[in-house]
């Protein structure tokens, strides 16, 4: 390899006629390193600049060959070099790896960001008013593709970077400059610079002339190539294969003359002169010759690429033609099969027609059979139904003649212990019609023997609850323990009471069965509790109210009764059913007569009232004295509607939605699968609940026919066109406690509070300064408000 030598000015020399050639020329054929001739045959007037993908970097390297080689054309030098990982969604991937689409739209994306770098560069010599063009490749390793660019156009001048490191060092690493300075071609001559400095020169090697290797050859080669340049050819005899006498004897016949005689002759001063000016002559005419024949070099370089490249491209069509034969042959086989296929599939949709033609066929005569058949079971169901009917009636001619001869048998015992007839016309109780009375041996039937797997539950005083079957019905069957007195007197008083009351949300008393002291109601899916306890069951906020506003309505008409009022005593979820269109029916209802003060201590009683778990519907009041009154059934009421609100069944219910409300929070603790509560709404059944558990029971309201009202209208209260003025102007909801402000505008209490809190002295309507802060109650648009409520 040869040596790097640093930098250093040219060496200019002076020529004069033929001083230019070495003594030594004689001795070879070719042209020498320093003859001043060779040197403008190869200086070449392009020079190029080797750059990467930094314009950052390149932008020293290009002021330092704008100011080194001024004026002269610039040609870019820039090796592509593609990725080897091809970034895809499961990252990067070799490009052998990953899908060929994915591989071609990264490598065209590579290509316009070579592109645009070569226009940054393009930009940057057109700011600096250097004519300028640039020639790329594109190889995997950058040094060998910058050395085949070299050989391509034949690079002679080159300008690249280089890191700051002494020559020395530089050939001794793996670097694009050590790599350039070793394999360049020896006519190539390259300047290293680094940050705008010249670090080194590599030369052009000594023993070869600057031209390249293809045209730096001696005659003899020229003569057998190709190329023919008769001037060229005979310029290069003329002045490269004269004598060695020849090349040399100006200069010894100008000494011999100058040292014999001090002075020569005119005619050999002309002769010497004429010698002068054919050797220029030759001179011009070889130099001109190497040019033409370095310039058809570079043409023919050029041609047997293009050359090969269409030989390439010829190869690849010979390639696709016969790809696209052995295609069109196989979509010849692939058209063949498809349509002895297609004939197939028409001898198939024939036979198909023929099937489908002759199941028709057999579908009208089935639907004929059919149709007799319905008519058959039509009669059959008319004459089933009739049947049905006779049983019917003759079960209850049966319960009538049963009841009849009960009460026969009952004035019986009357007549013979001859009891008075007043004692019976005391009470309104002949007057009622008992339900009816079933025997013994009709629950059995319905129960399967009163079997476990028709129990259902049990109730207070050992009783026993039963699913079964009568007259064609589902019914439950609540059986009490006859040896029970508790249970005695519950069966006389719900017979008593139960059995006259006839609302639509009271479970019903069907009959009853005195032999085994037992009560016959009509069956409903399940309660309350287990419906909201169900977590795939959802009540919307609308059925919620509507089942507040039903246990209301049954509520108001068991206080109302007379001649005296009937308390329920045991309202919990548990005793709220619920038929299949969510309407509720209260039962299991328990009589204050039969809760006295011992009943109250037995323990049994307390646990059954207090339930198991840490949350209860019933009064407190009830828990400390025993005793039930309406306003029981009240705490029971606001409990059942802080619970329908809330979803929560946690100690202190009451508690914690009177801290929310208070700290303005009450849809924070909402029940969401209730969906959106409207605040009005919300604020209301609020109030009502808190109200309804007050500790002091003269603090709790009386249910009341507005009352019940009010809540019937809740539900459809979205459905309705809310009167504007009903409005509060601050919070766009009607208002539940009207106050009258200093600006003449009505606005919901709370929320002028409000707005008053946060330090405001203005009208909220008009911005202006009230004249005082006092509220004044709006009693006339609060009471045509619940009339408005009350009365859809």
């Amino acid at each position: 390899m040869e040596l790097l030598r640093p930098s250093h000015p040219p060496v200019t020399m002076a020529t004069d006629g033929c001083s230019g050639f070495s003594p030594a020329a004689s001795s070879q054929d070719g042209f020498h390193l320093n003859s001043p001739v060779a040197a403008d045959v190869f200086r070449g007037d392009k020079v190029y600049v080797a750059v990467g993908k930094s314009v950052e970097k390149a932008v020293s390297l290009f002021h330092w060959t704008f100011r080194r080689f001024r004026g002269r054309e610039i040609c870019i030098l820039h090796v592509h070099q593609p990725s080897p990982l091809i970034p895809t969604l499961l990252g990067k991937l070799p490009a052998t790896q990953a899908n060929p689409d994915v591989v071609s739209a990264y490598r065209r994306e590579e290509k316009d960001q070579m592109n645009k770098l070569l226009l940054d560069y393009m930009s940057l010599c057109s700011r600096s008013k250097v004519n300028a063009s640039f020639v790329t490749t594109e190889n995997e390793q950058v040094c060998k593709g910058i050395m085949d660019l070299i050989n391509e156009y034949g690079v002679q001048k080159l300008v690249m970077g280089a890191v700051p490191e002494t020559w020395m060092k530089v050939t001794k690493n793996s670097s694009k400059s050590s790599y350039a300075a070793k394999n360049a071609p020896p006519f190539c001559q390259i300047w290293f610079v680094n940050k705008g400095k010249l670090l080194y020169t590599k030369e052009p090697s000594e023993s070869y002339d600057v031209m390249p290797p293809s045209i730096h050859q001696d005659s003899n080669t020229l003569r057998s190539q190709s190329l023919h340049y008769p001037g060229m050819e005979r310029g290069l005899q003329q002045v490269y294969h004269c004598p060695r006498s020849r090349s040399i004897s100006p200069h010894r016949s100008l000494v011999k003359t100058s040292s014999d005689s001090g002075c020569s002759s005119s005619t050999e001063h002309e002769e010497e002169a004429l010698l002068y000016k054919q050797l220029e002559e030759v001179n011009m005419e070889a130099e001109a010759s190497r040019n033409e024949a370095f310039q058809e070099f570079l043409k023919r370089k050029r041609l047997e690429a293009q050359a090969s490249e269409a030989i390439s491209k010829v190869k690849a069509y010979e390639s696709a033609y016969s790809q696209e034969l052995e295609l069109r042959k196989a979509a010849e086989e692939t058209l063949n099969g498809a349509r002895r296929e297609h004939e197939q599939l028409l001898e198939r949709k024939e036979m198909a027609a023929k099937e489908l033609r002759k199941a028709m066929r057999n579908i009208a005569i089935l639907e004929n059979q059919v149709q007799e058949a319905n008519r058959r079971r039509e009669e059959s169901t008319q004459e089933l139904k009739l049947i049905q009917t006779s049983i019917t009636t003759l079960k209850i001619e049966k319960q009538t003649i049963q009841r009849q001869r009960f009460e026969a048998a009952k004035w019986l015992d009357r007549w013979k212990i001859r009891e008075p007839a007043g004692s019976i016309s005391c009470t309104d109780e002949s007057t009622v019609a008992r339900p009816p009375e079933f025997s013994y041996l009709d629950l059995e039937t319905a129960t399967c023997g009163f079997s476990e797997s028709f129990k259902i539950g049990y109730e207070m005083y050992g009783s026993s609850v039963y699913k079964g079957e009568m007259s064609n019905r589902t019914v439950v069957i609540k059986k009490l323990h006859p040896d029970n007195l508790e249970a005695q007197s519950e069966f006389q008083q719900e017979v008593r009471v139960v059995g006259k009351l006839d609302h639509k949300h009271i479970l019903r008393l069907i009959g009853t069965c005195h032999e085994a002291y037992a009560l016959v109601y009509e069956y409903m899916p399940g309660s309350l509790e287990s419906y909201l306890s169900n977590k795939s069951n959802s009540f919307s906020w609308k059925t919620r109210i509507r089942i507040i506003s039903e246990i209301a309505n049954t509520l108001l008409f068991l206080h109302t009764s007379r001649p005296e009022e009937i308390i329920h005593g045991n309202l919990t979820p548990k005793n709220i059913l619920l038929d299949s269109e969510l309407s509720c029916k209260l039962c299991n209802f328990r009589f204050s007569p039969l809760v006295n003060e011992e009943t109250f201590r037995c323990r049994s009683f307390r646990l059954y009232e207090e339930g198991s778990g840490p949350f209860s519907f019933t009064d407190p009041v009830v828990l400390q004295t025993g005793n039930l009154t309406a306003k029981s059934d009240i705490y029971s009421f606001g409990m059942i509607i802080l619970w329908l609100l809330t979803g929560n069944q946690s100690h202190g219910l009451s508690n914690e939605v009177r801290k929310a409300v208070s700290s303005s929070k009450l849809t924070s603790i909402l029940d969401a699968s209730a969906g959106e509560w409207p605040s009005f709404v919300v604020k209301r059944l609020a109030d009502l609940g808190l109200r309804c558990c007050e500790s002091n029971t003269r603090d709790r309201p009386v249910v009341s026919p507005v009352l019940v009202k009010e809540l019937e209208q809740l539900s459809v209260l979205e459905d309705r066109r809310i009167p504007p003025f009903f409005l509060c102007p601050i919070l766009k909801e009607i208002m539940y406690d009207p106050q009258l402000a200093a600006d003449g505008f009505t606005y919901e209490g709370e929320a002028l509070c409000g707005w008053f809190k946060n330090g405001r002295e203005t009208s909220p309507m008009t911005n202006l300064k009230l004249s005082h802060l006092d509220l004044t109650p709006n009693h006339s648009l609060r009471v045509a408000i619940q009339d408005w409520l009350c009365n859809p």
